[in-house]
């Protein structure tokens, strides 16, 4: 925790000496348009903005552990995440969502390798319940081939989401899945036409 203290009081100090720097942010306090919903694993590795290049404002972001999309089912009670989902797509209206998977993820690759999670009833169950239990066996470390089934798996619930459904009806949104090598840095793209993933 020391250098995350250390870090924000440097960040106070550089932000009150800067006027550009407080101008921006007092921007921010005006409301948020993000241009994307990103939906990615909770995973420390996974860096929204540092993958993207976003500033602050430009992403607005749903992480659970897997990039899990729950199921829509009508008359189920919500959940946090069909709520991120249906504020970013009814109220901030972003242009495109974002489903980013990523290798060595560790909870695809307790369903791929059909782990022993007794000793975490929580995770279990969630992995259980949100990821699908088709996935295929993968022992790679990557879990690439897993991790990229589930990520289009993820896409096809979110356009069972009526509010993406409608949207996605009236061309107002993108859909796009992607893949980053914790590795390399490097992140593919999910193409429909091939149902393969290639480098941006």
């Amino acid at each position: 925790m020391k250098s995350f203290i250390e870090n924000a009081r440097s960040c106070n100090a550089r932000i009150a000496g800067a006027h550009e720097e407080r101008e921006t942010y007092q921007r921010l306090a005006d409301g948020q348009s993000p241009l994307a919903l990103f939906i990615t694993c909770s995973d420390s590795r996974i860096i929204p903005s540092l993958i993207t290049g976003a500033l602050p404002g430009e992403l607005f972001e749903l992480r659970t552990a897997g990039n899990a999309v729950p199921p829509h089912h009508p008359g189920m009670p919500a959940s946090a995440e069909a709520a991120t989902v249906e504020y970013a797509m009814r109220v901030l209206r972003v242009a495109d969502i974002v489903v980013c998977g990523h290798s060595h993820c560790g909870a695809v690759g307790a369903m791929a390798r059909r782990e022993d999670l007794a000793g975490a009833p929580d995770v279990r169950a969630w992995l259980t319940q949100q990821l699908s239990g088709e996935l295929p066996r993968d022992e790679a470390p990557t879990v690439a081939t897993a991790v990229q089934q589930h990520v289009t798996e993820q896409l096809a619930r979110l356009r069972a989401y009526p509010c993406v459904r409608e949207r996605l009806d009236a061309g107002e949104v993108g859909l796009h899945g992607w893949y980053y090598e914790v590795h390399t840095g490097q992140v593919s793209a999910h193409d429909s036409a091939t149902d393969t993933f290639l480098p941006l």
